[in-house]
């Protein structure tokens, strides 16, 4: 059985990523592909419990070098309970957020030394690495806006202040201009049809001949 493919969601809050993560899961399952649509912080029991502790309580809960150990700890259980095995049955795996919101969130935006997050990476994902990751673009005050109207519990990082969110944007391009053979930037603002149709656009250049 050949090898799944691997497809990360990533952009700042309000970007409507977790919609387009549906809509593209049901598409490839409409096509007769096995999709384990997942999320980080989150996706295996173990990291779920973690993504209680991370997400909610006051902007100032943890350091950004705790929040970055706290997300390793939860994407190590991921990858091994949930994501390895998917792609080891050839499942297509679509996961909203994964290693580039450590280095936009906790890095770009909280100052945690890349050189560390590079480490964890290295150490704590090995060779389990995206096959394409779709980056949702959007002003960072229409971002907050829609995040706000959804608001519930998990409101922690909406908290942290313009300039922070201002910081997130800027190292989300920085990161698909360094890695632009793995990273497709989606204009995120439209209605989520238009969206969809970018993002289409995008997995079946890069990704729909394999399998």
């Amino acid at each position: 059985m050949s090898q799944g493919r691997f497809i990360t969601f990533e952009g700042g809050e309000g970007a409507g990523k977790s919609t387009q993560l549906k809509r593209l899961a049901a598409r490839l399952q409409s096509s007769g592909r096995e999709v384990v649509a997942t999320r980080e912080p989150g996706g295996s029991p173990g990291a779920e419990s973690i993504r209680e502790l991370v997400l909610k309580g006051n902007a100032d809960r943890w350091s950004p070098v705790t929040e970055t150990l706290l997300m390793y700890a939860a994407r190590r259980d991921h990858v091994e309970r949930v994501i390895r095995p998917a792609l080891a049955r050839g499942a297509w795996v679509v996961c909203d957020r994964f290693a580039d919101s450590t280095r936009a969130y906790q890095g770009a935006a909280g100052g945690t030394d890349p050189a560390l997050i590079a480490a964890m990476e290295t150490y704590i994902l090995e060779d389990t690495r995206p096959d394409l990751t779709l980056i949702f673009d959007l002003l960072v005050e229409v971002g907050l806006e829609r995040a706000h109207v959804r608001a519930g519990s998990e409101m922690r990082f909406e908290s942290k202040g313009l300039a922070f969110h201002e910081r997130l944007r800027e190292g989300f391009l920085a990161i698909a201009k360094a890695e632009p053979e793995r990273c497709a930037v989606i204009d995120a603002t439209g209605d989520v049809d238009a969206v969809e149709a970018r993002v289409w656009a995008a997995v079946d250049e890069r990704l729909a001949a394999h399998g």
